[in-house]
């Protein structure tokens, strides 16, 4: 058990049954009665994000959840293989645990799935990552000095939204939190 004030970002608690991600604290201090911590948690399982008050003092259950490195192989359907490092291992995970998670898998990367009671959870995307542009509409010339954006697509099938002058065949980093251009790699 922890008290909520030490509940860091990053570490998992179980909040009603369910195992969640510390996403963000907040400490607030109303000036009268005792300080409150507000904690961003995000559910494991189904991804909705959550925002919750506790009094400082009020204890969390902090639970323990294994991490296992993997690289991702395929995907057939609605399944994903992934193989761990160390023991060359198959993992197979469905489309309801990686979810959104999908359009940033990438043959060859590494990634982390998270284990909850031996049973996977979760995975754990890098921040950023560098994907290739498969489609890009031409940008006319004189439209790359004003900021414009448009839509472009990356090899995973994702489409988001870049500066003009982000060509097919460029190669551009996606902050995946976010989902959206961070930078041109």
């Amino acid at each position: 058990m922890i008290k909520a004030i030490e509940a860091a970002r990053g570490s998992f608690i179980l909040y009603e049954g369910q195992p969640h991600l510390v996403i963000d604290r907040d400490l607030y201090s109303p000036g009268k009665g005792a300080a409150l911590a507000h904690i961003r948690l995000k559910n494991v399982k189904t991804g909705a994000v959550l925002k919750v008050v506790f009094k400082t003092d009020d204890e969390l259950e902090d639970i323990e959840l294994e991490r296992k490195e993997v690289k991702f192989l395929y995907s057939h359907r609605d399944q994903f293989c992934f193989v761990e490092g160390t023991t060359n291992n198959r993992i197979m995970l469905s489309s309801a645990i990686i979810g959104g998670n999908k359009d940033f898998l990438k043959a060859g990367v590494t990634y982390q799935i998270i284990f909850y009671r031996n049973e996977p959870i979760t995975i754990i995307l890098p921040i950023k990552m560098e994907l290739l542009v498969t489609e890009a509409e031409e940008s006319v010339k004189g439209n790359t000095v004003t900021g414009d954006t448009k839509e472009v697509v990356l090899e995973t099938g994702l489409r988001i939204r870049t500066p003009a002058f982000i060509k097919k065949g460029d190669r551009v980093i996606v902050n995946t939190e976010k989902r959206e251009y961070s930078e041109r790699a």
